[in-house]
């Protein structure tokens, strides 16, 4: 007899249409900010948690564990945003071996200028599909399965 407790229907139906949602919705905001600004919804991340930073800069561990990212995407994904002056990394004073990513203006202008028709595009594709007591229910939802994430290994059984 096997433990595994597998998906009923219902569970099954709610897990694909969410990993369908997922990857369909990741595309097509990714296919209109490219077409619109030249950024990638990747690039759009980095950007935003910059812009949210106090002297729009962070420590590469922090902007890491704020995207959900293996630090050797977001190594990779820096150098291409660098290349493009969208950002630029300064050693940190304080440890001498650490360093910061910055926003440049370059990176604060692109974002500025994405913005307002990337935030059109959520809303129109995501926000105006759903009621606010949906929109509600969704921010509880994902707050209760992030809090498992990142619960210690193990823990989440």
């Amino acid at each position: 007899m096997s433990d595994t407790r597998w998906l009923n229907d219902d569970e099954q139906r709610s897990w694909r249409a969410y990993l369908r949602l997922q990857g369909a919705l990741g595309a097509e905001l990714n296919r209109r900010l490219q077409a619109s600004s030249g950024l990638s919804l990747a690039d759009y991340d980095v950007l935003v948690h910059l812009t949210d930073a106090p002297d729009g800069r962070l420590r590469p561990y922090e902007l890491q564990h704020e995207l959900h990212w293996e630090q050797s995407r977001l190594s990779h994904h820096l150098s291409r945003m660098q290349k493009r002056g969208l950002v630029r990394r300064e050693e940190c004073d304080e440890d001498g071996r650490g360093a910061y990513v910055l926003l440049t203006e370059a990176g604060r202008r692109a974002i500025t200028e994405a913005a307002p028709d990337h935030v059109e595009t959520v809303r129109r594709l995501f926000i105006d599909a759903l009621s606010p007591e949906q929109i509600t229910a969704l921010e509880e939802l994902a707050t209760r399965v992030l809090a498992r994430l990142e619960e210690p290994a193990g823990d989440a059984g």
